[in-house]
């Protein structure tokens, strides 16, 4: 598995991770994925510039039992390839809340209904500089 693993850091319903990073100059997509494990992910967030058959395209889904769920796509596209990003991610058990760097927001339903999640994986053609939950 590429890219950054963060285990063991707890991540509760109410509180915010937020996410700073920039995707590099010829980025085709990077992936912000939120669960208990790499088998069980709550929220995976995959900005696409250009990939999997999308154009400046927010797709959301959860990967449950080795199947990935349905895809979600919702609003606008405010990233840039080579411009920092900051995203941050609430939830609750019924959704999570992500509001983009323009401000506008996806709302995603937590499938799962966890109340907290231990793992975080960043990868893809991202430079993730800043991780924080409060």
């Amino acid at each position: 598995m590429n890219g950054v693993v963060v285990q063991n850091m707890s991540f509760k319903a109410g509180q915010t991770l937020t996410v700073k990073g920039v995707p590099s100059i010829d980025s085709t997509n990077f992936a912000i994925n939120v669960g208990n494990s790499s088998e069980d992910l709550a929220l995976h967030i995959n900005p696409r510039f250009d990939a999997h058959g999308d154009q400046q395209a927010v797709v959301c889904n959860s990967f449950q039992g080795g199947n990935w769920c349905q895809e979600h796509r919702e609003g606008g596209f405010p990233f840039k390839q080579g411009e920092d990003f900051k995203i941050q991610i609430t939830f609750n058990s019924e959704e999570f809340r992500i509001i983009l760097p323009d401000g506008s927001e996806i709302h995603f339903p937590n499938r799962t209904g966890g109340k907290k999640y231990k793992y975080m994986h960043f990868e893809g053609e991202a430079r993730i500089y800043s991780i924080e939950i409060k």
